[in-house]
This record gives structure tokens, C-alpha cells and sequence, in this order.
């Protein structure tokens, strides 16, 4: 069983939401992740109200606050050896965040040997990926229906995306070669579940998170830079 994570009688719970952005990084040093990440202003709380919260930052996007989304991320404590900080900034093909993000994985896996950037869509929105090793940033892309996303892509397929494949019956992933109709509508369907199942591969799947996932430590709600800046709201 898992333990308590230090707020009175708060277990894990799901890590989900209509759009989920997240970081996983393999460590629990949560203050030294949160160091290298720039984050700020740590303040304790449920995992319930942590999840809450990252899902209601996700809806938060208008034209008249365009950053409004990106203004805090959700720190978990410990999680089975790997630490998540949720939020739309940690978005890896985001326009305004892809470069950061990047660099972010990049820094943290230098430390600490392995980071993972993801977005997922719950219903049908799509994935995005991105797996940083020893301070490299081995692989990027994405698949968003109706966004472009081939200019981020980077690296080499993954032995897990090439062993989907074999499993789907699908030739493997080679740079140039083009999928015909049937192929590509059926890689399409398990490109929108690729976020959690590759993380469930690769680190944690947060959708996965419950009472009995091992825990060390208390979640906090963290600033960005974004929600530092003069008159964003606390």
C-alpha cells in the first residue's frame, strides 16, 4: 500500500483531465526539480485538489489572457520513484512553450538520467511525446488532429512504437517510407492513445495513479515564470 503523502488522510488519485500536460521525471527530489524548472511560491496540497486544479488551468485559455493556462503546474510528491509536474505548460509541441519544454526535459535528464514531456487528449484530441536521456532529447512528435506538428518531430522511433506496430500488423516506421490509407487510419487510432500508454511504458502513466501507488512527500501548486510576471493572478 501506499503511504500518506503528508496532508492529513490524502491519497494519490488520477492524474487526469480533458487535456493533460505533464512532465515525468525520475527522480524524487521535488525541490530540485522544481530548482531546475524555475518553478516558485510551493504551496501544499491534496492530490485531489492538485488534479482539480490542473484540469480547470486547462480550460483557462481565452483571447483576452492568452497565458492564463500556463500561470501554475501541479508538483506531485514522490510517485513509485518518479516525480510529474501537471499543467498546460508542460506541454512538448505547444507554439509557445515546444522550445522550453525541450530545454526544460533536456536539463532535467542531464541531473537526473531520464525526463519525459507528454500531452493527451481524453477524447479523441490526440498525443504528444517527448523523451529526454542522460541530456538529450531522443525523440519528439505529436499527433493533433487539425495542428500541424511534423516540423517538431525529432529522433528515431522508439522500440515501442516500432513494436506497436508489428503488433498492429503495420510495416515498421523507416524515414521516407509512407503509410498507404488503411495503414495510416490505423495508426492513427493508437497515435491517440500513445501519451499514456508509452508513459506507462517508459515512467508512470498518471491515469494509472491510485491509493496504492507508492508516495514520499506533499504535492504542491508551483508559479511559472508566467505566473510571476506583473499583474498575473495568484
Amino acid at each position: 500500500m501506499g503511504t500518506t503523502s503528508g496532508v492529513t488522510g490524502d491519497r494519490p488519485v488520477p492524474l487526469v483531465g480533458c487535456w493533460l500536460a505533464w512532465i515525468a521525471v525520475n527522480t524524487g527530489d521535488q525541490a530540485g526539480v522544481m530548482e531546475l524548472l524555475g518553478l516558485s511560491s510551493p504551496q501544499p496540497v491534496s492530490f485531489e485538489t492538485g488534479v482539480d486544479t490542473v484540469d480547470g488551468d486547462g480550460h483557462g485559455f481565452s483571447d483576452e489572457d492568452p497565458h492564463d493556462g500556463y500561470r501554475r503546474v501541479f508538483v506531485t510528491p514522490e510517485l513509485a520513484g518518479w516525480t510529474l509536474v501537471a499543467g498546460a505548460w508542460c506541454d512538448p509541441v505547444d507554439a509557445e512553450r515546444a522550445a522550453d519544454v525541450l530545454a526544460a526535459c533536456e536539463r532535467l535528464s542531464a541531473r537526473y538520467g531520464r525526463a519525459q514531456a507528454y500531452w493527451y487528449g481524453a477524447q479523441t484530441d490526440g498525443s504528444a511525446v517527448l523523451v529526454a536521456e542522460q541530456g538529450v532529447a531522443v525523440r519528439r512528435f505529436g499527433y493533433v488532429p487539425g495542428e500541424e506538428t511534423a516540423h517538431l518531430e525529432l529522433g528515431a522511433p522508439l522500440p515501442y512504437e516500432q513494436r506497436r506496430r508489428a503488433e498492429l500488423g503495420l510495416p515498421p516506421l523507416v524515414s521516407g517510407r509512407v503509410d498507404s490509407e488503411e495503414q495510416a487510419d490505423a495508426w492513427v487510432w493508437e497515435l491517440f492513445e500513445l501519451a499514456p500508454r508509452l508513459a506507462g511504458e517508459l515512467s508512470l502513466d498518471p491515469g494509472s495513479v491510485g491509493p496504492d501507488t507508492p508516495v514520499r512527500g506533499v504535492g504542491v501548486l508551483a508559479l511559472t515564470e508566467y505566473g510571476r510576471r506583473p499583474g498575473a493572478a495568484r
